[in-house]
């Protein structure tokens, strides 16, 4: 007898946020908080603490880390109208880098 292993992970999501203009923030922790817990998500870390050991580009203002229990579901809030006019602020008053991937080692370790 076998058994298959199968192994889920979460999705996590990264932003790195530059800030040219805060005032969209105040609002957007307000009410994106709740919209990303209503769509499963948990934030792992929100802080403009980042500091760059390596590469050329600066660290940003601030680094959001957010854990997913699916693809589906970290989609779905990022097109989901409720969060659409806090996205087109912080779009406005920032510039960002949004990446998802899976929480897995791929060296199995």
């Amino acid at each position: 007898m076998s058994v298959e292993i199968i192994q889920t992970f979460t999705i996590r999501s990264a932003i790195w946020v530059n800030v040219t203009d805060d005032s969209w923030i105040p609002e957007y922790i307000e009410n994106v908080t709740r919209i990303v817990e209503q769509h499963g998500g948990k934030y792992l870390a929100r802080t403009d603490k980042a500091e760059r050991l390596e590469g050329d580009s600066d660290a940003p203002t601030v680094l959001v880390l957010i854990e997913w229990p699916s693809r589906e579901a970290a989609e779905t809030f990022y097109t989901s109208d409720a969060y659409q006019p806090y996205l087109a602020n912080r779009k406005a008053g920032a510039t960002s880098q949004l990446t998802l991937f899976p929480g897995e080692d791929i060296a199995n370790a």
